[in-house]
């Protein structure tokens, strides 16, 4: 199982059928594992079997099925923190770096889509930053002037070219793009098979282990995999319990997608200064419809289960703007994980030479997660990799306060869910639950996770999520489990849908 197992469904998962080699059944040996098959862990692996190197890839569930399914795959290099931001942490040698990262990642999408996935819809556009309040083109204003000064290709409309809707002074980004995710990552599992590389799904990640040198991954169904070296691509890292979780932050999001008339809006990239921002794209049908996608409404993972609220303000924001949206034919939601100083962390595991891993995509997982493969693939066979500093999983930041205030903002979270240990449930009974509705209740000393199922049937679990000890919250929405510390999410019976965790909720009567 993976996120794909959660109840909503995004636009782009009917076609999320893509051929693999099935669950690895027998132990098996190779120069590079790869946990985790979205964006991130299968372009690492195209990669590497283009320079040569055996691969193997597992997935705890679907290949693609994981958060990958679940993005809008807006392809950018404007920074959904802003550079001004990135700026004041990094400094401006390395804000300049990040675009140069984004826009290669661009480039070379693009250039896999020309040789593997003619299908894939790619396309060149333009982005239009625009402001949510007139109070914020202050704030345009100083990111503007940044983008100069760092060479980023940027320019002002007059207005953002949406029909019927001023939206006032916006900030052109010039040479954007979107992509069919699905689309994309099939054609990249389909070349790393025709390169001998192995693919391999419903295939859960254990534990790893050092011998001789080389990695030994277990997986849960029991076969291990021997490898030199080990990439760990799971949205958040399954390998480590607290070097880059303390960093960064799990964060909700929401989408919507609709029809429109092919031609009523204009093919582009929106976003708005709001905090949390909404995101905008078409992908086009070819019946004379485009679907317009729209993304917002974030908040901390498993602090917030009003979606039909969050889902009904996008549908206004969308309709207030888009006058030809009328209904959403899909509505579903993803995760994120908002790193503190505003960029991924690709490179080596903090304290390992042959442990690599991705995460910290924040709101860019296409980009950044391609950009993350080309930097493990060059450090893993010794090419040079520019934008492996920038990158690196241990960097420090060069000033610490706008990040240490980020840090402490993703602590808060935490120390106050311990709290809840103490507290009261949230329900005395399961009879206080309707079929489809999970709850924590307090039983003597222990926080219990409590689904009544359609049948009727109840089914207790351990509200202790088995990454860290945080207590899960129902997420009434995709009907799950979430932890708000680390990003967790688990069935209703317990099974584990999305890392870090790797074991299930422990049964209600175990200590």
């Amino acid at each position: 199982m993976n996120s794909r197992d959660e109840a909503s469904r995004s636009c782009w998962m009917e076609e999320l059928d893509i051929a693999d080699d099935g669950p690895l059944e027998q132990d098996i040996a190779c120069d590079v594992a790869i946990v985790g098959a979205g964006v991130a862990g299968l372009s690492t692996a195209y990669e590497l079997v283009r320079l040569g190197k055996s691969v193997v890839v597992i997935d705890r569930g679907a290949i693609g099925g994981g958060m990958t399914a679940r993005t809008t795959a807006h392809l950018a290099s404007a920074l959904d923190d802003y550079y001004s931001e990135l700026v004041s942490i990094h400094g401006e040698d390395a804000a300049r770096s990040y675009f140069r990262s984004q826009a290669a990642a661009i480039d070379h999408i693009e250039a896999i889509c020309a040789a593997e996935a003619p299908d894939a819809d790619f396309a060149r556009l333009d982005g239009y930053l625009f402001p949510a309040h007139p109070e914020d083109e202050a704030g345009l204003e100083e990111e503007y002037r940044c983008c100069q000064r760092l060479g980023i290709p940027v320019s002002w409309a007059d207005s953002a070219p949406l029909t019927g809707f001023d939206t006032g002074r916006a900030i052109r980004f010039a040479g954007q793009a979107r992509v069919h995710p699905v689309r994309y990552i099939a054609a990249l599992t389909a070349a790393i098979r025709s390169a001998g590389g192995r693919v391999f799904r419903d295939t859960a990640y254990l534990a790893d282990s050092k011998r001789d040198g080389s990695i030994e991954i277990e997986t849960e169904a029991g076969p291990r995999i021997n490898a030199a070296a080990a990439v760990f691509a799971t949205n958040s890292p399954v390998n480590d319990r607290v070097a880059i979780h303390t960093k960064q932050t799990p964060m909700r999001t929401y989408a919507i997608a609709g029809h429109v008339p092919a031609g009523s809006v204009s093919d582009a990239l929106f976003w708005d200064t709001l905090e949390a921002y909404h995101y905008v794209r078409l992908q086009p049908l070819g019946d004379g419809n485009d679907l317009l996608i729209v993304g917002g409404e974030d908040h901390r993972s498993g602090e917030a289960d009003d979606m039909d609220h969050r889902f009904d303000a996008l549908i206004r924001w969308t309709r207030e703007r888009f006058p030809t949206f009328q209904e959403p034919a899909y509505r579903w939601s993803g995760q994120v994980l908002e790193p503190i100083d505003f960029m991924p962390f690709s490179g080596r595991n903090p304290g390992d030479d042959n442990i690599f891993i991705h995460t910290g995509d924040s709101g860019q997982g296409m980009t950044n997660g391609v950009a993350g493969a080309l930097t493990i693939a060059a450090l893993i066979t010794g090419q040079p990799a520019p934008f492996a500093a920038l990158f690196d999983p241990s960097r420090k930041p060069v000033t610490a306060r706008p990040s240490l205030a980020n840090f402490i903002e993703g602590q808060i979270g935490a120390a106050k869910n311990f709290a809840e240990y103490l507290g009261p449930g949230e329900i005395r009974s399961a009879d206080e639950l309707a079929p489809g509705e999970g709850a924590v209740m307090r039983e003597g000393l222990h926080k219990l996770a409590v689904y009544r199922a359609e049948d009727g049937v109840v089914v207790r679990r351990s509200a202790v999520c088995t990454h860290a000890g945080c207590l899960v919250h129902w997420n009434s929405l995709e009907t799950c489990w979430d932890c708000p510390c680390h990003g967790s999410q688990f069935s209703p019976a317990g099974e584990v849908l999305n890392g870090p965790a790797v074991r299930p909720l422990a049964n209600a009567d175990e200590p």
